[in-house]
């Protein structure tokens, strides 16, 4: 047998980002009710709408697209990173936070700066005390360990995905590889990060698997490149036209059965 290669996404996957996300807002939405007397459920859903809207608006919007970095990592990253093309967002990052949750105020008539700037710090602190990971996550690559090279595939910052894995350090040890698109210059579904992690991993793309939550990212990506492309679509998702998986599962454990031992 040709050796193989499993390349897994991160965020979604592995990383339960968006509970990590919720969680955080539903935290700091909270403070924000008994402090300033804000309504936790319609902040929440003003301070995305405010996120949205102004990560678009800055100069950095389309690296960040290049890289594929979220309006929701803006909020809590710093993006300090030495790569080329962040210095642009690192520069107004902090306007963005403080902006963001400034906004949302003001959407429930609320003009309070020092209250947008805690809140931003809260929000901040309260994602970074917030990791939560798949419970079939761990233990899946752990017994794909010997079956193929396992190859970490992540869009994102270096620096706020080196974080990510600080704060739940069971994951890194298990992958031979780890691959940020910010340090690489491209992210998912751009096919020359996925020619890169196939020179990473030695091996060729009808021996190589990508496993994602993000049909529009993994398995787009991973198509335009001859890889088998596997949406892991936990939630019941409807599918995004013109990008077809190989294969779609609905948990992790379902790969021990589809990848050859």
């Amino acid at each position: 047998m040709n050796r193989q290669a499993v390349f897994f996404d991160l965020d979604d996957t592995i990383l339960w980002d968006e509970k990590s996300i919720k969680t955080a807002f539903a935290r700091t939405c909270a403070y924000a009710e008994d402090a300033f007397g804000a309504d936790a459920e319609t902040l929440e859903t003003e301070v995305r709408k405010a996120a949205a809207a102004r990560y678009a608006g800055y100069p950095s919007y389309t690296f960040t697209q290049q890289i594929g970095i979220n309006p929701f990592e803006g909020l809590w990253g710093t993006f300090d990173d030495e790569e080329p093309g962040f210095s642009s967002l690192h520069s107004i990052i902090r306007d963005y936070q403080y902006q963001s949750w400034a906004d949302g105020l003001q959407a429930l008539g609320l003009t309070n700066p020092a209250a947008a700037e805690d809140l931003a710090d809260r929000f901040i602190q309260e994602r970074k005390q917030a990791p939560f990971l798949f419970e079939d996550a761990i233990r899946t690559v752990e017994q794909l360990r010997g079956r193929a090279v396992l190859v970490l595939l992540t869009n994102g910052s270096p620096q706020l995905q080196r974080t990510k894995l600080t704060m739940t350090p069971e994951i890194e040890p298990l992958f031979d590889h780890v691959i940020i698109s910010g340090a690489f210059g491209r992210g998912k579904p751009d096919a020359a990060i996925f020619e890169h992690a196939l020179e990473v991993s030695g091996t060729d793309p009808s021996s190589t698997w990508m496993i994602g939550d993000n049909p529009k990212t993994d398995i787009l990506g991973a198509n335009r490149t001859g890889i088998t492309s596997v949406w892991l679509n936990r939630f019941n998702k409807q599918p995004v036209p013109d990008i077809q998986a190989d294969h779609e599962i609905h948990s992790l454990e379902e790969l021990l059965d589809l990848i050859p031992s």
